[in-house]
């Protein structure tokens, strides 16, 4: 820490990661600043009905190598499993030993959202029940139908669950919260888990999101409402404020973070990657529906700045939202200029979905920790596909890697519905 800077209050000791971009840490870090890319075309089922052909998918995942109660993988979803994983990475990466906290004094905060499942999982229990004029059917739903559902096979499906399996495998009995918020909802989530720590309501939080869009009922429900790209080559598809940009790519993953009081890390002899110096979040409100989104981030932006006690000129990168959609990218890069005026067409920004696409509160995530891994190594990663600069935007989008000028990073997500949420990071 520098000298005459105040002592931190929240820092961040752990990350773990589990992405199509690589599992863990280094594999991470290493394919984000070597540009590789985690999009391909999609493996996991045919796409030959979809109007979008790829996705960022995670091929070498095995829940076992990390999940330690491994009699409840059967009733974890793949959503869960990713974030039971990145969790244990991130507990593993703070050193923090069994029984080494207070389960009392350990709480968890969990960003997650829609859950999905495969209508096979339901079919032989609706067989029965297909003619809604058989109406002596509905009577024996009871006695026929719902025997043939498995008992526990809603706790697959609930958003709580990621936080309650976390829980459970590391014995946390603190605080325990689950922010459903789509994309905001692991800044959120650690806005909240930081305030557990101020409150004194814990010393140690784990902290994390996850989601997986890897689902045919998903990539037709996103296609209804959401812009995804058409494009066939995966090198080119998700193209974060670039003029040409058409959509987003679904994708999967989750990451993890320790979130603990600075005197609790200290005492322990832990390694801080960075402090948490504020965090705000905000909401479009009418604006969504009249045509001048962007408020809400402006508004969070701001809000985080105020908190951490920092001027506009103080930020030093931007790890943006960056969803590679028409309006989205427009109105994000609208608040910008609306927060930072001139500046915000010189701050050094990042978009991270260029590498992974778009998975919600999982991406909120990986994003984050992108975030907390350029702190560390003192290197912004650059943005792929970033060829033509869309002049609607007029942003200094980072497109080689570059080293950081400054300790001070802002990471930020907004929902299509204006959901908006803003940290401040700054390396110790």
């Amino acid at each position: 820490m520098k000298a005459g800077r105040k002592a931190p209050q929240v820092v961040i000791t752990g990350v773990g990661v589990v992405s199509p971009v690589g599992i863990g840490n280094e594999r991470f870090w290493s394919n984000l600043v070597s540009g590789r890319s985690g999009i391909s075309p999609l493996r996991s089922f045919s796409a030959d009905s979809f109007p979008c052909k790829l996705a960022a998918e995670i091929h070498d995942f095995d829940p076992l190598e990390h999940v330690y109660e491994k009699k409840f993988l059967k009733v974890m979803s793949r959503d869960i499993q990713l974030g039971v994983s990145a969790a244990s990475l991130a507990m593993k990466d703070a050193a923090i030993r069994s029984g080494q906290i207070s389960p009392e004094r350990l709480g968890v905060e969990f960003g997650s959202g829609h859950i999905s499942f495969t209508p096979d999982e339901l079919a032989e229990a609706a067989r029965d029940f297909a003619d809604p004029s058989e109406r002596e059917g509905y009577t024996r739903w009871g006695e026929d139908g719902l025997g043939k559902i498995a008992p526990l096979w809603m706790l697959r499906q609930l958003p709580n669950m990621p936080a309650c399996h976390v829980a459970i495998e590391n014995d946390a009995r603190g605080p325990n919260n689950t922010i459903t918020s789509a994309d905001s909802s692991m800044i959120l989530a650690l806005q909240e888990s930081v305030r557990c720590i101020q409150r004194d309501s814990a010393d140690v939080m784990i902290v994390g999101a996850c989601s997986s869009n890897i689902h045919p009922v998903d990539i037709a429900r996103i296609s209804l409402y959401d812009n995804l790209s058409s494009q066939s080559d995966p090198e080119s598809a998700c193209r974060p404020f670039d003029r040409d940009r058409d959509g987003t790519i679904v994708g999967e993953g989750s990451a993890v973070f320790v979130v603990e009081r600075y005197s609790h890390a200290v005492a322990r002899g832990a390694e801080i990657y960075c402090e948490v110096l504020g965090v705000g979040s905000g909401c479009d409100g009418r604006g969504y529906e009249n045509g001048s989104g962007g408020r809400g981030l402006t508004n969070a932006m701001n809000a985080a700045m105020k908190r951490a006690g920092i001027s506009t000129s103080e930020v030093g990168h931007i790890n943006a939202h960056g969803k590679s959609t028409r309006r989205d990218d427009y109105v994000e890069a609208k608040a910008y200029h609306n927060t930072f005026g001139v500046d915000a067409e010189k701050i050094p920004v990042t978009a991270l979905k260029s590498y992974f696409g778009n998975f919600e509160a999982g991406s909120g995530a990986v994003e984050l920790a992108g975030s907390v891994l350029a702190l560390k190594h003192g290197v912004l990663p650059a943005t792929l596909n970033y060829k033509h600069p869309d002049p609607n935007c007029r942003l200094n989008v980072v497109r080689e890697p570059e080293r950081l000028k400054t300790s001070v990073a802002m990471s930020v997500n907004r929902t299509t519905m204006g959901q908006s949420a803003a940290a401040i990071l700054r390396a110790v």
